[in-house]
């Protein structure tokens, strides 16, 4: 691990010589990516420092521990534990530093949300969860554009799908795929009875064309007047669009845009990040056959959480969590479980790296 550390370093004061050079900003496009792998070093060379840094500390108070003054060889005894209870520490956070990274942890995301097992109160808590990631989004920052939707007869949804734009949304979204079950009365229960109801989260990266390759001898494009809510515009032109992936059986369908072309470019979207999503998981299932992942194995049938309403409670199955404060997480504040999700699969990954 040092080894990989001091080359590292290397690395990064030979981008510093590089940067210093005059030259080096005539050529914009090569100045920006001398930046970028120089900023993407910084964090990792500065940890590494200041662990050889408390390193040298250690080894110089060990000396004094033998120091005629017996005030220096107290001073030195303390200065020596605390650089022990450092180190360890330190050297954690570089081996998580080192994990390799997960290339698409940089991209917007396509989230779709499903209404699943209990009807309309199912069709209802779809709606819950999507604002629940909306205002998530808002906090952070980032831009939600609707991409599809197919509200029920309450005013939930059957389904939705939106794209997230923003600072590596993926990296923070994707342990959110899975099925979210809630236990609650429903408005229409008379008999203040609790159901429990299910909805199902997909995470997608966002495609694009350098990642999917779609011959368009490998589609079925079918237009077709858009049903349901729309006045009479939905009964007189053919806007909505089908999109099959022969291939794969993969069908995306949008109706949302006036324009036939709007529509078929988002249904072109989110068809590229499903197949692109359905590939990587088939290469993670060959590379860990014998080993599933704790955390994040994106299979849609799993059960990862539940909101239990009555007693004001979140649940989350696969890292043992509850927080209760349930209010909060339906007004967004996710980021504790994000977080508590992120640290269980790097220390998963790390348990991954010792055994192999």
């Amino acid at each position: 691990m040092f080894a990989k550390l001091e080359g590292l370093e290397k690395k990064y004061l030979e981008l510093e010589d590089a940067l210093a050079q005059p030259d080096v900003f005539n050529d914009q496009d090569h100045y920006r990516k001398l930046t970028k792998a120089h900023a993407d070093l910084r964090d990792v060379v500065d940890l590494f420092r200041r662990y050889r840094s408390v390193s040298e500390e250690l080894a110089e108070n060990k000396q004094l521990l033998h120091d005629e003054d017996p005030e220096m060889r107290a001073m030195a005894q303390e200065e020596v534990h605390k650089a022990e209870e450092k180190l360890p520490e330190l050297e954690l956070e570089l081996k998580v530093m080192l994990l390799p990274s997960d290339p698409l942890d940089e991209k917007n995301t396509i989230l779709e949300i499903r209404a699943g097992t209990g009807g309309e109160e199912a069709a209802l808590f779809a709606a819950d969860l999507f604002r629940m990631y909306t205002r998530f989004a808002e906090l952070k920052g980032w831009k939600v554009e609707l991409m599809s939707e197919s509200v029920s007869e309450s005013g939930g949804f059957k389904e939705v799908i939106c794209l997230i734009a923003g600072d590596r949304v993926y990296s923070h979204l994707k342990f959110e795929a899975g099925t979210h079950r809630v236990q609650r009365v429903p408005a229409t229960e008379t008999q203040g009875r609790i159901h429990t109801s299910a909805a199902t989260v997909a995470v997608m990266p966002e495609a694009e064309e350098v990642d999917v390759e779609i011959r368009p001898d490998d589609l079925r494009i079918d237009i077709y007047r858009a049903s349901g809510a729309g006045g009479q515009h939905v009964n007189k032109t053919e806007s909505a669009v089908r999109i099959t992936h022969l291939p794969t059986n993969t069908v995306v369908t949008c109706q949302d845009e006036r324009s036939q072309h709007k529509n078929k470019a988002r249904a072109m979207k989110v068809l590229a990040s499903r197949i692109l999503a359905a590939e990587r998981e088939r290469q993670n299932s060959e590379l860990s056959a014998d080993r599933k992942a704790q955390v994040g194995s994106g299979d849609r049938s799993e059960r990862i959480r539940t909101y239990n309403f009555p007693q004001g409670r979140c649940t989350d199955h696969r890292i043992n969590l509850t927080l209760y404060s349930l209010d909060r997480i339906m007004e967004g504040e996710i980021q504790s479980l994000v977080e508590a999700l992120g640290t269980a699969a790097q220390a998963e990954a790390l348990r991954a790296q010792n055994t192999d």
